[in-house]
């Protein structure tokens, strides 16, 4: 027997038992699961029975109709296959009968590139090159929210109103039964949720759950995504990740804590004895994703109203922090970057992001600055929400995008990013990306209305 029959005869074994397992838990139906460029979960039901097709072949869908594939209306290259990953495989707790695989893009046969799933996994390639593993915990911040028949916001409970609502336990207690069910589901799926808390705006929370390698890290905020709409929408709230809801309240970040790995289990980037707790390597590492930084604005922050949340100025709460300056520090949550426990917390990303885009991204920012030998700024320990715009002068500090468009002009003249996370997908997202802002920039706000139309 050769070596592909060998394989093919083992992946059908994997297989059996999978659907065994899966029936023995009740799953009728298997959810193949991809995302398209803008992160959004998309897919089929499969019945149970054909579970073997979408690990084979892989499930069919017409590519033109996804955002951000850029295939064509006809040809053996307008068909986009998501081939599930096996070890995805994951019963929902929340859809009673259902599972979920996660898929990767295969289009004529072959691995296809402009699939976000797939630039992530070619990064960890590169890492896994030098023996490396990237670790990643994510904290989502997120609005749990009605909304009135313009689709506009609206606080579902008007008594969590407080001017420093961190940690309010009472508003809390009104949401639990949405809270403990999301929590239930996620353990079940070996999240291992560490805790819950009230945010900084009325309605925000954030809930915190372990880390893991980078591609189980990606393919859980998804599935934490899927497990929150639905949750949340059968009690009758909305489940927003937007940055920006509402004015005059803070904002949702969605907080990446990065740490790299060696073969035995060692930390990389991590030095007690260094002055901020990072090695040479952790210094390259954080190098690379200042100098990158106006870049990937446009993966970890790529929506308008993004930038509603990363604004120069004070907090609004004094206690909810947004980076809006290319800094790092040791624990410094004024810093685009935060160094604390040998690890970065880098600020910049919110949940509106392909969160396979994301770290695809940081990672190539990276090891460009390991590959460059970069060395960072001095380092900033000071609370820049205090400093005059004079020090910022002074100091030689830059500041993030302050639009989509700028992001997006960053991202274009950032070629090193773009060769490293592929040009192609690149190209095709500024395309989408352009298309947005262009809207955006040419629409007409209430504000403007309210401001301009009797006016002068």
């Amino acid at each position: 027997m050769n070596i592909q029959a060998e394989q093919s005869q083992a992946l059908a074994a994997k297989v059996t038992d999978a659907r065994q397992r899966m029936l023995e838990a009740g799953v009728h139906t298997v959810i193949a699961q991809f995302v398209d460029i803008h992160g959004s979960a998309k897919g089929k039901y499969i019945p149970l029975s054909h579970l073997a097709d979408i690990v084979g072949a892989g499930v069919g869908f017409a590519g033109p109709s996804i955002w951000g594939l850029g295939l064509p209306r006809n040809g053996p290259n307008s068909e986009f296959y998501g081939r599930g990953d096996l070890n995805t495989l994951q019963v929902l707790p929340w859809m009673p009968g259902y599972a979920r695989i996660v898929c990767s893009g295969v289009v004529a046969g072959k691995d296809f590139g402009r699939c976000s799933r797939r630039l992530l996994k070619h990064q960890i390639a590169r890492l896994n090159d030098r023996g490396w593993t990237l670790n990643v915990g994510i904290e989502p911040e997120f609005f749990l929210l009605h909304q009135d028949g313009a689709r506009r916001p609206i606080l579902p409970d008007a008594a969590d109103d407080l001017d420093k609502p961190s940690y309010d336990l009472k508003a809390m207690a009104r949401v639990r039964g949405v809270l403990r069910r999301m929590e239930q589901g996620l353990n079940t799926c070996g999240f291992d949720v560490f805790q819950i808390d009230h945010e900084d705006a009325g309605g925000q929370y954030e809930l915190n759950y372990h880390y893991s390698d980078a591609l189980t890290a990606a393919d859980r905020f998804i599935l934490f995504k899927m497990a929150a709409h639905q949750i949340a929408e059968e009690d009758g709230l909305v489940f927003s990740l937007m940055p920006k809801p509402f004015a005059d309240r803070p904002g949702s970040g969605l907080h990446l804590h990065l740490s790299i790995s060696d073969r035995e289990g060692r930390p990389v980037m991590a030095n007690e004895a260094d002055s901020h707790g990072l090695s040479e390597t952790g210094r390259q590492c954080i190098a690379g994703l200042l100098a990158h930084s106006p870049a990937l604005a446009a993966f970890h922050a790529p929506s308008v109203n993004s930038y509603k949340r990363l604004v120069i100025g004070r907090s609004l709460s004094g206690t909810t922090w947004a980076p809006a300056h290319i800094v790092w520090g040791d624990n410094n949550r004024t810093a685009v970057a935060r160094v604390t426990a040998g690890r970065i917390e880098f600020r910049l990303t919110d949940g509106s992001c392909n969160i396979y885009v994301a770290l695809a991204s940081a990672i190539a920012a990276m090891l460009d600055g390991v590959e460059q030998s970069l060395q960072p700024p001095v380092p900033i320990d000071e609370d820049i929400y205090e400093w005059p715009e004079a020090r910022f002068i002074e100091r030689g500090v830059l500041t993030l995008p302050q639009t989509l468009g700028q992001a997006l002009d960053a991202l274009e003249t950032d070629k090193v990013l773009a060769a490293a996370v592929g040009v192609d997908f690149v190209a095709e997202f500024l395309s989408i990306k352009r298309t947005e802002w262009v809207d955006f920039c040419r629409s007409v706000s209430d504000w403007e209305y309210q401001r301009y139309l009797t006016w002068p």
